[in-house]
């Protein structure tokens, strides 16, 4: 076998070797928005990530400093076959309802995440196939070379073949059709910590594996947890500053200096790795909510400069997010293979140049359409689309805005009932093929679907595809490039800012943030 191996060795995992925690304790958790469902496979978004991450495992994982680290695999290397990667799986390890997890819970596992109603199909849609070597081996076959295979694979979490089926999930749920099964609450992992109970947007109480692989190499100091979603910014800063929870995320900016300035609390801050835009439906010959009969106004390049350009990202800074954003130009945070400081580049705010653009494509008395934006996903989502629409205004376009719970908003996105709305990317493999995948390639069967623009270059396409199997990192990256040039000439997207996390706890709590802002509960410690 050709050697490409990627070992990491406990120590390097966590310094912390004790069996046995001393600081053992119950965890009250808190943020915006609830997981979307406990199916794994299911839905592809941080929330929903961030609860599954405590109960299900992947192969690898990203620790809380965005480093890939071995999981469920202690081994990866590619292959004589550079189409073939071979994975060495961990042995011991136990369900959490005592049965033994090998290589066929992988492959299964890998076959059920890239079925038709699988959200996560789109992260793995490289892969071609699965294959069992032995009880603790597999090989993974991708669509041509792939040597960023790792990076697609620490969200996608391994189930017990048998329990799933017998819970009759062998499909996963059908979200954005309302589909359901067993598996959307009940949970069957190798993880940390297994589910005791559940209810949906209101309280998720898990408790420690007392048979998780993993003591000796975590601090595994949390106990217990204690998981409530507070939509209400107000309400969920109000029970930290009160001690009824330990630990928020989304703390709001405008309540900052209450958590710092507060005895027995304090405040963690990091750069995420997601960036906050707008979509435009661009691809249809006439749109549903509008109020120009015929034809698409967001069709014309001219109309989409100068909604680049009327967005103030500046002002969004300093009034809405107070002064916690990173204002950019281009649907891409710095964390990810292909920024550039050129493409990041914030766009001029000119509402004279804006005004000439609209008038040139013929709408001098602008327009009307509806903005949809959630009210429970990202720091300040709602805000940031108010001020948006006043800002549109300034060059004639009148803004209706419907702001709703990211279980509505998403939908409207992937069942293409939208012509303009919010969305915020966060980028898992830190490669820029995972943004063109999900949100500029032509919708297909395993792309595009996230692609609410309905943009479709067939020429875009073809480098895209060409990603998934190029082994020359210079070419990939030329590619990467000239995609990215297209899709500035183009406006694709309008980006408004990267993230910046703030994440709210007691002091006793040790715990950094983590770029995708995901809690890894396995590596809080306390004082």
């Amino acid at each position: 076998m050709k050697k490409l191996l990627i070992l990491a060795a406990a120590a390097g995992l966590m310094s912390a070797t004790a069996m046995t925690a001393a600081n053992a304790e119950t965890l009250r958790w808190a943020r915006k928005g609830d997981s979307l469902t406990l199916d794994p496979h299911s839905q592809n978004e941080g929330a929903t990530h961030g609860l599954a991450h405590q109960m299900y495992e992947p192969l690898l994982m990203r620790d809380m400093t965005g480093k890939i680290i071995p999981t469920l695999a202690t081994e990866w290397a590619a292959t004589d076959n550079p189409s073939v990667w071979e994975f060495k799986l961990r042995e011991g390890v136990k369900f959490h309802n005592g049965e033994d997890f090998n290589a066929d819970d992988v492959v299964f596992s890998i076959k059920r995440a890239l079925m038709d109603t699988a959200e996560m199909r789109g992260v793995i849609n490289t892969i071609k196939d699965a294959r069992k070597v032995d009880d603790y081996t597999v090989h993974i076959e991708t669509h041509g070379p792939n040597p960023l295979l790792p990076n697609v694979l620490t969200n996608t979490f391994m189930m017990d073949e048998g329990w799933t089926k017998s819970k009759n999930c062998e499909v996963p749920q059908d979200f954005k059709n309302n589909g359901d099964n067993a598996c959307v609450r009940s949970v069957n992992g190798t993880g940390p910590y297994i589910l005791v109970s559940r209810a949906q947007d209101e309280k998720t109480v898990l408790r420690a594996n007392e048979n998780y692989w993993g003591k000796g190499t975590f601090p595994l100091e949390v106990t217990e947890i204690i998981y409530t979603p507070i939509q209400e910014a107000a309400t969920r800063v109000s029970a930290l500053l009160a001690g009824n929870v330990d630990f928020i995320q989304d703390v709001p900016v405008q309540d900052l200096g209450r958590v710092e300035g507060t005895d027995g609390l304090k405040l963690e801050t990091g750069a995420q790795n997601r960036v906050i835009f707008f979509g435009m439906n661009q691809g249809d010959a006439d749109l549903v909510n509008d109020d120009v009969e015929g034809k698409n106004p967001l069709a014309d390049v001219r109309v989409r400069q100068a909604m680049n350009m009327a967005i103030n990202r500046e002002a969004i800074k300093k009034v809405v997010m107070r002064g916690q954003s990173d204002p950019t130009g281009v649907i891409m945070p710095p964390f990810v293979n292909g920024w550039t400081e050129e493409l990041d580049a914030i766009p001029p705010y000119d509402i004279a140049k804006a005004k000439g653009l609209m008038s040139d494509a013929g709408y001098a008395d602008g327009f009307g359409i509806t903005l949809h934006c959630p009210n429970n996903r990202y720091v300040n989502d709602e805000a940031i689309c108010q001020a948006t629409v006043g800002m549109l205004g300034q060059i004639g376009i009148r803004v209706t805005l419907d702001a709703k719970p990211k279980a509505q908003h998403f939908p409207q996105i992937t069942k293409r009932t939208t012509d303009f709305y919010m969305l915020g990317w966060g980028v898992p493999t830190f490669d820029s093929a995972y943004i063109f995948n999900f949100l500029m390639q032509t919708e297909g069967e395993k792309s595009g679907s996230y692609n609410g623009n309905r943009y479709s270059n067939p020429e875009i396409d073809k480098k895209i595809v060409a990603l998934s199997s190029e082994t020359n990192l210079d070419k990939r990256n030329e590619l990467i490039a000239d995609i990215w040039a297209q899709h500035q000439k183009d406006v694709v997207h309008l980006p408004v800012h990267n993230q910046v996390l703030n994440w709210g706890m007691v002091n006793k709590i040790n715990f950094q943030v983590q770029p995708e802002d995901q809690p890894y509960f396995k590596f809080m410690t306390f004082n």
